[in-house]
């Protein structure tokens, strides 16, 4: 979703800036811009559509330079990407505001302003923050931050907010609710984003907003009040992110980088949280046990990958550990009457942690008292970590590329712990935990076994390079695989495709199948796998094309019209994980042939922060 930066420095900060929305592109942005208070004291702006390289161009024409600014990249919501919509809006020459979020009364507001003289230049939401703001600290003279405070007092929805005035020019304002915002601490000088991946390069200091927070900040200090005005301290944390971290390094593509880092990112995911052939409990914090004991129940709330994550854990926790868990997409969990069991844990998943629907379905979980909750997120200090009363961190790293690939496989990973400390509670034995436990330990050897298939896949995606529709087959544990798969190649490859299980073929899919719409069929060795051959057989003799991603133990064997890539042999309860890579890595080369962008595929975004 959208990007901030901002910073307050003795220097030039427009270097800092621009590299600043660089780092933000695999957000997801369609227009991006940059407004600083320059040496004659005027806020001076250079705003585009389209890339942050012709925004860099155009800064260096432009001689843009200044000590303190605001820059942005924009995700289109209200009004199409042109250069008038894109962020920092100015009002009057005086206040320059960037903003996160969407403010639902904007068209009141609007309204209001329109009728008090104010004139719009853009479609978007965001206009009526900057003359809100401008109606306080000129019209009414009120200081920045205060002006600031009376300003979003009057918004209704979510924001993160970063704002200047040259009539104050060595201060910056901020304010979140409801979108993450963080502040960067350097020597006699601050920075603001809306991801730490940002300002990697100039700190590894970060302080955390709450919600609600608003921040007074300049070179040389930084006072920040909660949401009642208060003065509050908040702890500064150290990352250990490097700069290093979020480069693409040898890789044509963050998201071939990250299919190929998630061996490591599984192993990172377990360290520290298995001994010998057990789950430690005391992975999950220091209430883990006394919360674990009275659960009877699983509730998840997800969305897109995350959400097909969940599907899979649902098979092992009703399976493997005897406990009911229902599975839900948290846009539509916030707007119906769930019922949820007593004593359930509430588990969300999410990359980012601020995903806004499963962020919305938490605290609606909370605020109905559907028992405790758990988040598994990859961002230690993210609006879900800090909303939960557990948190179990994926530890994947950074992921760029909008297609998420090592973050869904050590969601799974971390998932199979959370089954194994509430299935030791229920129905799962000591011999059952033990086996479990070794499946994951054989992971990472096991995921570099399926990076060897490459080349193979990339032969094979040639057959989908002229594809306009896909069908992906799966049946049971791996039916939510199968989707997984669907969802990539339509990311990236904006090939329409489709996910069904598989008994599901006769009852409708089977309709379109035929020479021009290939098959996948998710093929692990087990109990079902004979079920699974019939259903391939129906589809060979409608004509259609077959491409079987089998366990090398399950006996397929390439023919006309069946094209076989053998998986390496794994248990069935972690399969899933295994047969998800050579499907990342398919989606991942066709892309490349129809050559669209993989890492920023068009209209979607990385961090989904607003609904």
């Amino acid at each position: 979703m959208c990007g901030i930066v901002g910073a307050v420095a003795e220097r030039d900060v427009v270097p800092i800036l621009v590299e600043g929305l660089r780092r933000l592109e695999y957000r997801g942005y369609d227009s991006a811009g940059v407004a600083v208070i320059d040496t004659d004291g005027c806020i001076d702006r250079v705003r585009m559509s389209g890339k942050v390289k012709g925004l860099h161009d155009a800064i260096i024409a432009d001689g843009l330079n200044g000590h303190v600014g605001i820059a942005h990249t924009r995700w289109a919501t209200h009004g199409v990407p042109t250069q008038n919509n894109a962020h920092p809006h100015i009002c009057r020459k005086s206040v320059a505001v960037v903003h996160n979020g969407i403010i639902e009364n904007h068209e009141i507001l609007r309204q209001a302003q329109t009728a008090a003289g104010y004139e719009f230049t853009s479609q978007t939401d965001t206009e009526v923050i900057v003359h809100q703001v401008y109606e306080y600290h000129i019209k009414e003279k009120k200081d920045l931050l205060t002006a600031v405070q009376r300003a979003i007092k009057d918004l209704e929805g979510a924001y993160a907010l970063g704002v200047i005035s040259n009539q104050e020019k060595g201060r910056l304002v901020v304010a979140r609710k409801g979108s993450p915002l963080v502040i960067g601490i350097g020597i006699g000088e601050h920075f603001i984003a809306s991801d730490v991946a940002a300002l990697l390069p100039v700190t590894q200091r970060f302080v955390f907003l709450e919600e609600g927070d608003v921040a007074d900040i300049r070179r040389d200090a930084l006072a920040i009040y909660d949401v009642t005005g208060n003065k509050v301290e908040r702890p500064i944390k150290e990352s250990e992110l490097t700069a290093d971290a979020v480069e693409r390094g040898e890789y044509r593509h963050y998201m071939l980088k990250e299919i190929y880092e998630q061996a490591r990112a599984i192993a990172d995911t377990l360290e520290g949280r298995i001994s010998g052939e057990r789950v430690l409990e005391e992975a999950f914090g220091p209430n883990a046990g006394k919360i674990f004991d009275n659960i009877n129940g699983v509730h998840i709330i997800a969305c897109g990958t995350s959400y097909h994550s969940g599907l899979v854990a649902r098979h092992w926790f009703e399976t493997l550990a005897g406990i009911p868990c229902a599975v839900e997409i948290a846009s539509e969990f916030r707007y119906r009457k769930p019922v949820v069991r007593k004593n359930s844990l509430i588990i969300t998943i999410s990359q980012s942690g601020e995903t806004a629907d499963t962020l919305a379905g938490l605290q609606e979980a909370s605020r109905l008292g559907f028992g405790h909750s758990l988040t598994i997120c990859n961002v230690a200090e993210s609006s879900l970590t800090r909303e939960s009363d557990l948190a179990l961190l994926t530890r994947a790293g950074p992921e760029i590329g909008v297609a998420s690939t090592k973050a869904f496989t050590t969601q799974l990973v971390a998932l199979m712990l959370v089954v194994i400390v509430l299935g030791r509670r229920h129905d799962m034995d000591e011999a059952t935990e033990a086996a479990l436990v070794r499946q994951l330990k054989a992971l990472p050897g096991k995921v570099e076994k399926v990076l060897e298939l490459d080349t193979e896949i990339k032969s094979l995606a040639e057959n989908f390079a002229d594809k306009h529709n896909a069908l992906f087959l799966g049946r049971g544990l791996h039916y939510p695989i199968a989707m997984e798969g669907a969802l990539k190649l339509k990311e990236i490859s904006y090939i329409h495709a489709e996910a069904y299980a598989a008994g599901e073929l006769k009852h409708g899919p089977l309709a379109l199948v035929d020479a021009e719409m290939p098959v996948i069929i998710v093929a692990p060795n087990n109990e079902l796998l004979d079920k699974l051959k019939s259903n391939m057989q129906e589809v060979k003799a409608r004509g259609g094309e077959l491409y079987v991603f089998a366990d090398e133990k399950s006996g397929f064997k390439d023919e006309p019209g069946i094209h076989v890539t053998n998986i390496v042999a794994m248990e069935d309860e972690t399969s899933p994980i295994i047969h998800s890579i050579a499907l990342q890595l398919l989606s991942y080369h066709v892309a490349i042939l129809k050559g669209t962008d993989v890492d920023q595929p068009r209209n979607l975004a990385k961090s989904v922060t607003v609904e």
